[in-house]
């Protein structure tokens, strides 16, 4: 059996099962020198689409190994599929590199999945064991590449066709045989792709490979004897998991801003909870309550045998005196509010305002998402420049609403006005107040006149005590009566 591609040289073979390999059949061959070679080949077109995303399945799955997993974009040029995993500092979580290495073989098979594993100190070593060593688990031991290397072909140092087929014509067709060559010489007849694949697998330079999703900060894990399917052993598991990451974000002084908790269960599905709080937390019991809302759905399949609870955003929070007082108890209580909706209701839907560097009311502030961290100029007072010089008023309107008014000369206060179908006549006024458009907002080419769109504020109380915000649009002119407009409410 074969899978094939339709590539710019007509059809090729894609990947092979075990017996087409065995019968001589290779990923890379024309679809006609297959036949050839094994007449009872079977195919099927491949898909990419399919086989990409099978591999960010499986490496999604294997974050129960390490957080540091990516999928390999070398590996469909000789077939078949691969992944990398950074296990640095995390073999011990599985009884030592060898333990892990056969845990992953053994689910993988169960699974249904052929895989060759191999384990180095550098990805080009790996790479290439994984691909061309005799046995399907390899373990390079520190130092050792370059002896485990010797023998693999060229191509196990990921060099393109052409030139792997150059050296081999040369006499090199082992690994061996070229890194035995002088440095100068490698980059001056083959160029320095071949010499930085060479320095790469041999560790003398650095390979980073970048995780597909950001590693978490904070990360905690726990495995069961026996897998769990019970939602009160998922709550009792997920306390245990959040007093230990709480603890922990507590010694480095942090705390959470977003949380995922990764179930894995037995048949290789893996499921994710994800929550958010709007400042930072280290609270076990109420991180617990939002995770709580999102456990009633949970699908355990034929059970989960790990749980993994990482903090994916964090932010500094440093130890403070509990506060005896109403007030601290009342903002926390507030805090912790707004995180049960969001989680509940979604982030988008609990909104709160947040100042906004404009002059004009009604732009001062805008809506964002009430989880959203809190800025600088949100928790500092403003210095005396920034603050108005007249007071605000408490309720402003969405929109200035228009008003009729009787003035008895230009620049003086209104003496009466209606609103909505309602007189009111002016006991006291106080102004007026100026407030220039903002420049890079108006267009003066479309303006009549100079101070068309400045604002003129009053603030005024009428005979019953109501006090109202009132502006006149531009400056007086003899040839255009100015508008008035209401625009918000003193209590």
């Amino acid at each position: 059996m074969a899978t094939v591609d339709a590539g710019h040289g007509g059809l090729h073979i894609a990947a092979v099962n075990g017996l087409a390999e065995e019968a001589g059949v290779r990923p890379g061959l024309p679809l006609a020198t297959a036949r050839a070679i094994a007449p009872g080949l079977e195919t099927e077109a491949s898909d990419p689409t399919a086989d990409r995303r099978t591999l960010a399945m499986l490496a999604d799955w294997c974050d129960r190994y390490t957080p540091w997993t990516a999928i390999d974009d070398d590996s469909g040029v000789f077939g078949g599929g691969g992944l990398w995993l950074d296990i640095s500092g995390c073999a011990h979580l599985f009884g030592g590199e060898e333990t892990l290495l056969k845990d992953l073989s053994d689910r993988l098979s169960d699974f249904g999945y052929a895989s060759r594993i191999a384990l180095a100190d550098t990805p080009g070593t790996a790479w290439a064991m994984a691909r061309f060593a005799p046995n399907a688990q390899m373990i390079v031991p520190v130092g050792g590449n370059r002896n485990a290397l010797a023998s693999l072909p060229v191509s196990g140092l990921r060099l393109p066709s052409p030139v792997a087929k150059d050296l081999g014509r040369l006499g090199l067709g082992r690994i061996g045989d070229l890194a035995a060559l002088p440095r100068a010489a490698i980059g001056i007849r083959f160029g320095e792709t071949v010499l930085k694949r060479l320095d790469q697998a041999l560790g003398r330079t650095g390979e980073p490979i970048s995780p597909r999703r950001p590693a978490p900060t904070r990360r905690v894990r726990l495995s069961f004897a026996e897998a769990i399917a019970r939602t009160d052993d998922v709550i009792q598991a997920l306390r245990r998991l959040l007093v230990d990451l709480c603890q922990r974000l507590e010694t480095a002084h942090q705390g959470a801003r977003r949380l995922e908790l990764a179930f894995f269960r037995v048949d290789g599905e893996r499921t994710d909870i994800t929550v958010g709080t709007g400042s930072p937390n280290r609270d076990p019991k109420h991180l617990e309550r939002l995770f709580a809302e999102k456990l009633d759905g949970l699908d355990a399949g034929f059970g989960i045998e790990t749980m993994i609870l990482a903090a994916v955003a964090v932010d500094p929070l440093a130890p403070v005196q509990e506060d005896l007082q109403t007030k601290g108890r009342a903002v926390a209580g507030m805090t912790r509010l707004v995180d049960r909706l969001s989680n509940r209701l979604g982030p988008c839907h609990v909104m709160r305002l947040a100042p906004r560097a404009s002059h004009l009311p009604e732009r001062a502030c805008r809506a964002i998402s009430a989880a959203s961290p809190l800025l600088a100029r949100e928790t500092e007072p403003e210095s005396s420049e920034n603050q108005p010089r007249t007071p605000r008023p408490v309720h402003l309107l969405p929109w200035p609403e228009p008003v009729e008014v009787m003035v008895p000369l230009p620049d003086h206060p209104p003496v009466m006005f209606r609103w909505r179908r309602h007189q009111h006549r002016v006991n006291r006024a106080d102004g007026p107040e100026r407030i220039e458009p903002e420049w890079w907002r108006e267009d003066p080419a479309n303006k009549a006149s100079e101070g068309a769109g400045s604002r003129d504020y009053y603030r005024v109380e009428d005979m019953d005590g109501q006090r109202f915000w009132l502006y006149r649009q531009g400056l007086y002119r003899p040839d255009l009566q100015p508008r008035w407009y209401l625009h918000g409410f003193f209590p």
